[in-house]
């Protein structure tokens, strides 16, 4: 395939020197943490330089097309996003959430290496040390190169690398009259028929521990039941008993509260654009409520809020 060779032609450079600057690219990375969605702990970020992304993005260029993605997989797709991954499941009564632990970190070079040779075609010993390097962040740890949170080829090879995951599951439970959707590592399940999803931990775990390749672990205080009886929650997204998604009571009056402040000149900057992009999710989740702010706070506050640019901004 000679990955080096078109991405010398692409940008004009010596293979020599590209090779060299390759072998350096998993240190490239900063470092950073974030909050978690739920609010306990911490989640580390590492950004490859920009220098890196460029080369990521033309590597992955190259390969993308013959990197198969499986039906199920909900995440990082055009087309696809938290509402298609709920909507999947509205009509079902009985829900099942799985995920993995340390799912992005779980893959290594090694794997991407394995799973390129299936699908890539022959490579030679270049484009292995390419794919083994390019994509893959070495922390201070001494625990190896991994897969981060943060690079931009990080999205198609964490899918693509479960290709072989997602399709045993689904022809597992292909006749089972169970819905299975995945997005990034959330697993879920869904049927109308009871107790018909209680099986499921044990086939994922038995699915995970016969794969070639990622070693994954599946996170167990995380696997949780639902069904119409409570809440039915899909990927921060709310199922109402009507089958309908909803962004979820508290969620939604925490939006008002903000709308209220803004109007009230309460914000900050970054109050403000936090608001923003909520407002931006709401229209495209659950429309009826982003009129309903309209009605209240009035279409020309919103309008203003949608509008609000940093004074950053270039």
């Amino acid at each position: 395939m000679n990955i080096l060779e078109n991405l010398c032609l692409k940008l004009a450079a010596e293979k020599s020197e590209l090779y060299k600057f390759i072998n350096t690219t998993p240190h490239r990375y900063k470092v950073y943490s974030i909050p978690k969605r739920n609010g306990v702990g911490t989640r580390t970020i590492a950004q490859p330089s920009r220098a890196v992304k460029v080369l990521q993005e033309l590597a992955l260029s190259l390969i993308s097309e013959k990197l198969p993605v499986h039906s199920s997989a909900m995440a990082y797709i055009k087309g696809k996003n938290i509402k298609e991954n709920a909507i999947r499941h509205k009509q079902n009564q009985y829900i099942l959430k799985m995920d993995f632990k340390d799912f992005f970190h779980s893959i290594k070079p090694n794997d991407f290496v394995q799973h390129a040779k299936k699908h890539l075609g022959k490579l030679d010993d270049t484009d292995e040390f390419i794919l083994a390097k390019l994509f893959f962040w070495a922390p201070k740890d001494g625990l190896g190169p991994r897969l981060s949170i943060g690079a931009p080829s990080s999205p198609l090879i964490s899918n693509t690398i479960l290709y072989q995951f997602d399709l045993r599951l689904s022809n597992h439970i292909e006749k089972s009259k169970i819905t299975y959707t995945r997005y990034a590592d959330d697993l879920t399940f869904s049927t109308n028929i009871k107790n018909n999803l209680r099986e499921i931990p044990t086939l994922v775990q038995e699915i995970c521990k016969n794969l070639s390749y990622p070693q994954l672990t599946i996170n167990e205080s995380k696997t949780t039941f639902s069904s119409k009886a409570n809440n039915r929650h899909i990927t921060g997204l709310v199922l109402t008993n009507e089958n309908e998604i909803s962004l979820g009571r508290e969620r939604k009056r925490k939006i008002r509260s903000l709308v209220f402040k803004f109007k009230k000149n309460e914000l900050d900057e970054k109050s403000i654009l936090n608001l923003r992009g909520q407002l931006s999710f709401s229209k495209h989740v659950e429309p009826i409520f982003y009129i309903s702010l309209e009605k209240k706070y009035s279409l020309e506050t919103i309008q203003e809020i949608q509008s609000f640019q940093s004074n950053n901004s270039n």
